[in-house]
């Protein structure tokens, strides 16, 4: 990753787009289960702003964060693109609903 990009971050948001990364194709996470993975006891809003400074969206996979009630949620490029970039990975979305969001819900261990 670009060095300098990174550098800007504090450490909490680091280690935020650090556990992004390794959201697997085709599963999601919710905001409030990053937070808690990464220690965030300002919430998933803390979360949501960390995420929308990610100038690496392909690379940190912020479209694969979502709401836990398995809506989509908002992306810096739009939500039709988070919904295409998800549907490229094969899940399954309804309008703006994840199908089946329980089985491809990711947890941090």
């Amino acid at each position: 990753m670009g060095e300098s990009k990174f550098n800007m971050f504090t450490e909490f948001e680091k280690k935020v787009l650090n556990l992004v990364a390794y959201i697997p194709k085709g599963k999601v996470t919710t905001y409030k289960e990053l937070a808690r993975a990464g220690g965030c006891y300002q919430g998933a809003q803390a979360i949501g702003n960390v995420l929308h400074k990610n100038p690496y969206l392909y690379k940190i996979p912020c479209h694969r964060v979502v709401k836990s009630d398995g809506r989509i949620g908002e992306f810096s490029q739009g939500q039709d693109e988070k919904i295409r970039l998800l549907k490229n990975e094969g899940v399954e979305i309804k309008g703006q609903m994840i199908i089946d969001f329980s089985k491809i819900f990711y947890i941090f261990k």
